[in-house]
């Protein structure tokens, strides 16, 4: 009967649901309709190539530069700035108009070529595919375009291939793939065909190739059972579109506080408008006060102020080897809580290190030299490591160049058998040396079900044979073991301890191999039988230098650091121990299996162990983001580092995704807002500092622009009410908020910060970035800001009998250098006069002579002052501009040296 290609066929679209990992092989070739010998035929073909579609993942389309370009004026505050010129053209006030939109597409140029990134991952998912493949078809193998291959075909794979496809295995001769970067396994995995649990994670089905994955070794044969989007990585493909970008929180607070800005500016610019019109006053005049009053409640500098910044903040972190993909992410990092982080690559080296090696005589364990009990040994000197490392470097398939190390990136083979090499080269063995005096005569390779490898050498008229395998299958093949006084029978009680001495290093998250030897007459000779015990070898990927520092410095600064790693839970607990994330030897290690139904969990008796926990083994790629979500909705911000395929959709999902940038997979680097170009996980650290120096500049370049808004709003409002002179015009507001407002706030955004600021907790997720006191703080300024310009005002008309022009010139200067000296007033409270944040950071000396140098030019270059409507305000005039202007000054410096008021740390 026919199961795919009839009218009542079964859907098989959900791959996942079949399991076929759980059936026998024969068993889901009969689903599949088709035969070992022969494979599908043409008819089978074409039904099911238009019923599954090509093997290939769904394109997404490219984001367009038009699309970047658009996405730059999408913040409330450019909507603003928007309304404003366009109500300065309708009513005729070009220059305004022009000055505004001017800003607008400065802004805009520098957001569209810092932030010109396309979201890539997609792409770079597809690359995978675009190989070909061998099948069966009518009984003959075909060489074939990988997106050509269809469920139910029959594919022959062998070392050194790219798997393209979901497959059951049938057939598998010491087969090995690389499943690195779907599993985050740091070794190739051995395959078999036997069915495996239904409970089995990914990294738990070796009778499975994935598509995407790499052939090492062997070959083998299976049944296509998933193709394009419906296999492993299909699924991740599907997981990176689902996850979606996050909004970072300073855009969400930075929109927060346009919402608040639209009402304000609607709010007064009606009420003058309406009470002048009411009162008598002319049409037009109220409405060119209205303009200048929204003009004023817009801080016109803060989106490029807030730009400068953040790509400031992004150079300075490429110097310190972060790479930012996205500008607002910068800030992002500031308020971090919680760093999610894969093991394999990113806490540790991602290559086997051989620590520990178990012979007869004793324990021996390596770092940088070998020694026994804490003392060094030379191992020329130890007949017994010697032999061990001499089988280790015999029966191997790796190559080190001679005067090497790993480190250089020149060794080539499987990380194992590069450890042994690694090994013996600190003993001072060469491999040449040693198989020049010992040339290999045959190799027996490596079989996945006898778990072991031999080579034949030459020696004088015999043959040595060497030995490696899994521990048990190796000692079951012995009958003697070497000892230091030569070769002795293995009984019982010592099979048993060696048994135990495996049993205890595997427990201590090692991956552990068997040594043996014999000598033979013949190279015919079967070589797994009556062999001689050397002993076991224990190997680790150790864990990256300074992540036990980095994640100490977490943890100081209210960080709380947490792996979720694919491999098993043994191994990552071991590594947890050594970096410091856990401190008992028995910590707890949640189990993928254990959360795969966390959408069922309501209780908080359920998810409480799961915000608990530091260590997570055998996670899925889906698993991760639904980690990630639940941390999310218990309103932590979440970083996530990761390298492999399988962390794409993770690293897009969280608040801020952390790629390496080395080993990271193209689709992990481009689905990531950092890249950290030396991989180091103490990079995050120096990033996350740079990020919280970044917030609280950003936080107190705004203080100081409302604050200067404030003024001018204030300035305007409270002289329309009392049917005085506008002491400061439209175009003048402009000039204000523009040139001499922007260059102190982007000085005070090159802060250096507070060298102490990874001391403190990171800053709550919900608080804004002007808090209510902050706002009393800014209504408070700009009050006094608004009373000595007023006050000049005042004193120009007045007491001095000056003219309207020269008095309106008097307060618009008054305005700008109250608003020059302001600056200073931006130190944190309780600091020194002389010597502060604000009086070190030289960008803002340069930015305050710059700024006075722009005033004296608007005030006496013809051109410039009659577009401003600027006259000379004469010795008198600047007198009283610098009196008037230095009282908010002084004031402001006496409430910050109160001793009353506690130090403000955060700025």
């Amino acid at each position: 009967m026919c199961v795919l290609d009839c009218g009542g066929d079964k859907d098989m679209s959900d791959h996942s649901a079949d399991q076929w990992w759980a059936r026998s092989s024969q068993e889901a070739l009969k689903q599949f309709d088709v035969s070992q010998e022969n494979g599908l035929k043409a008819e089978q073909v074409k039904k099911r190539k238009i019923k599954y579609g090509l093997n290939q993942l769904r394109e997404t389309k490219k984001k367009s530069v038009w699309v970047i370009w658009a996405n730059q004026f999408k913040s409330l505050i450019i909507g603003l700035l928007l309304a404003a010129a366009v109500l300065s053209f309708a009513f005729h006030e070009i220059v305004e108009g022009i000055a505004i939109s001017a800003v607008i597409i400065i802004n805009a140029l520098m957001g569209f070529f810092t932030e010109w990134k396309a979201v890539r991952s997609m792409e770079a998912l597809q690359k995978l595919g675009g190989v070909t493949a061998r099948v069966r078809r009518h009984g003959e193998i075909q060489e074939i375009q990988a997106e050509e291959i269809v469920p139910g075909d029959i594919v022959i794979v062998e070392g050194g291939d790219v798997v393209t496809a979901d497959v059951r295995l049938f057939e598998a001769s010491k087969l090995q793939a690389d499943e690195s970067p779907l599993t985050g396994e740091s070794v190739p995995v051995s395959k078999t065909v036997e069915p495996v649990s239904k409970e089995a994670t990914l990294a738990e089905r070796p009778n499975m190739l994935f598509k995407g994955t790499a052939v090492t070794r062997g070959s083998g044969e299976g049944l296509v059972v998933s193709t394009g989007m419906e296999t492993e990585l299909g699924q991740i493909s599907a997981l990176v579109e689902e996850a979606g970008e996050e909004t970072t929180l300073l855009e969400k607070q930075l929109n927060k506080l346009g919402h608040k800005l639209i009402w304000i500016t609607l709010a007064i610019a009606l009420l003058v408008a309406a009470s002048g019109i009411m009162a008598g006053k002319a049409t037009f005049l109220m409405v060119e006060t209205a303009i200048a009053l929204a003009i004023a409640a817009i801080p016109e500098g803060l989106p490029i102020v807030a730009t400068i910044a953040l790509a400031r903040g992004m150079w300075r972190m490429a110097k310190r080897n972060a790479l930012i993909n996205r500008l607002s992410a910068v800030e992002t990092l500031g308020s971090t809580n919680i760093i999610f982080t894969d093991k394999t690559g990113t806490m540790t080296e991602n290559r086997m290190t051989l620590t520990q090696m178990e012979l007869e005589s004793g324990t021996v364990n390596i770092n940088e030299r070998f020694s026994k009990q804490g003392e060094n040994i030379d191992p020329s000197e130890d007949s017994l490591l010697k032999l061990a490392l001499e089988t280790g470097l015999l029966c191997n398939n790796a190559y080190l160049p001679e005067n090497r190390t790993f480190d250089e990136g020149q060794a080539v083979g499987e990380p194992l058998e590069i450890a042994l090499l690694v090994a013996a080269a600190k003993a001072g063995l060469s491999r040449d040396d040693i198989v020049e005096n010992l040339p290999e005569e045959r190799e027996e390779a490596f079989d996945s079900d006898v778990m072991m490898m031999a080579t034949f050498h030459k020696q004088e008229q015999k043959y040595r044979v060497a030995v490696k395998g899994a521990p048990e299958k190796v000692l079951d093949a012995c009958s003697s073991i070497h000892t230091q006084d030569g070769p002795v029978e293995m009984k019982n009680e010592a099979f048993e301890q060696w048994v135990k001495k495996n049993k205890k290093m595997a427990e201590e998250g090692l991956r552990v191999l068997a040594l043996a030897t014999k000598t033979v007459d013949s190279v015919k000779t079967p070589p797994y039988q009556d062999l001689v015990f050397v002993g076991l070898v224990g190997m680790l990927d150790p864990p990256r230098p300074q992540v036990s520092e980095a994640i100490l410095s977490c943890k100081k600064a209210g960080i709380r650091t947490i792996m979720v790693t694919g491999d098993q839970e043994i191994t990552a607990r071991k590594i947890g121990l050594e970096v410091g994330l856990v401190s008992e030897d028995n910590a707890e290690v949640i189990h993928g299996r254990e959360i795969q139904r966390m959408g069922e969990f309501k209780s908080e008796e359920q998810i409480q162990p799961l915000l608990q926990a530091s260590i997570f083994a055998r996670i899925s790629p889906k698993q991760k983001l639904d980690l990630i979500d639940l941390y999310q909705k218990q309103g932590n911000i979440v970083a996530m580092t990761g390298d492999g395929v399988n962390d794409a959709p993770a690293l897009k999902k969280a608040d801020i995704g952390v790629a390496m940038g080395k080993r990271g997979t193209q689709v992990a680097r481009e689905a990531s807002d950092m890249v950290l170009k030396d991989d180091a996980f103490s990079t995050i650290v120096s990033a996350v500092e740079q990020g919280r120096v970044i917030f609280n500049n950003i936080r107190r370049f705004v203080i100081y622009l409302l604050s200067c808004n404030i003024s001018e709003i204030l300035t305007v409002f409270l002289a329309s009410m009392v049917n005085a002179p506008l002491p400061i015009l439209p175009l003048q507001i402009l000039f204000l908020n523009f040139v001499t407002d922007v260059f102190p706030a982007l000085a005070l955004g090159a802060g250096e910060g507070d060298p102490d600021i990874m001391t403190h907790p990171p800053r709550d997720s919900k608080e804004p970035i002007i808090t209510r006191s902050r706002w009393i703080m800014i209504g408070g300024y700009g009050f006094m800001i608004t009373a000595s310009v007023l006050g000049a005002l005042a004193l120009a008309m007045v007491c001095l009998g000056m003219a309207q022009e020269r008095a309106v010139t008097i307060s618009f200067l008054t305005l700008a250098f109250a608003q020059l000296w302001h600056v200073f007033n931006m130190r944190d409270r309780g600091s020194n006069f002389f010597v502060n944040d604000i009086t070190r950071n030289l960008y803002v000396w340069g930015a305050l002579f710059l700024c006075v140098a722009l005033l004296i030019m608007v005030v006496y270059i013809p051109v410039l002052a009659a577009v401003l409507k600027l006259v000379d305000p004469g010795f008198k005039g600047w007198a009283l501009v610098f009196g008037m202007s230095l009282l908010p000054f002084f004031i402001g410096q006496i409430s910050i040296a109160a001793p009353s008021i506690e130090k403000q740390k955060s700025g």
